[in-house]
């Protein structure tokens, strides 16, 4: 008998517990509000180094999840949840760099320098590669070898030739 009466209370207390993880004022098929879910995108999990709030399975980002979606549903925006977490975590859990004051360099640089890099690779490929006219023009500007020149280019190659092979002689 006394199990029994044990499962009644368990079945009773759990269906409670089940039943207060809707918030008041909810009914039918629960929906996240918008402004808490942009809020949670923007954070990382302070008990998951290295992963976002909305990604840590972990039992206390669960629950905090579902206090800023319970201030959210009280009217909180999506920057009063980001600055309240912060404040009680901690300025490290935020994703996103501010848009203003030092946060903005974080906007900026990384565009500019993938525009330096690409800029810095076009005048590289420029350089290193010059087209076939430039460098017949480079060739014609060059003075040749003159009739005395190849006369005696001739004659060295003569005597390389017989100093190999002195059957050409």
């Amino acid at each position: 008998m006394r199990i029994i009466l044990n499962l009644i209370l368990l079945l009773g207390l759990t269906a409670a517990a089940l039943d207060a993880q809707i918030p008041e004022g909810v009914e039918g098929t629960y929906e996240p509000h918008p402004e808490a879910l942009k809020a949670i995108d923007q954070l990382l999990s302070p008990y998951c180094p290295g992963l976002m709030l909305s990604q840590c399975p972990v039992e206390p980002s669960r629950m905090l999840r579902d206090s800023i979606h319970m201030l959210a549903n009280q009217g909180w925006t999506a920057d009063e949840l980001k600055s309240w977490m912060l404040a009680n975590h901690g300025p490290e859990w935020q994703a996103v760099p501010d848009r203003s004051g030092a946060g903005l360099w974080a906007w900026i640089l990384p565009p500019f320098a993938l525009v330096a890099g690409f800029g810095t690779v076009i005048v590289v490929a420029r350089r290193f590669s010059r087209p076939e006219d430039e460098d017949s023009d480079e060739r014609a500007d060059r003075p040749g070898p003159t009739p005395e020149d190849e006369a005696r280019l001739r004659e060295a190659l003569r005597e390389l030739e017989l100093a190999e092979d002195p059957s050409f002689e």
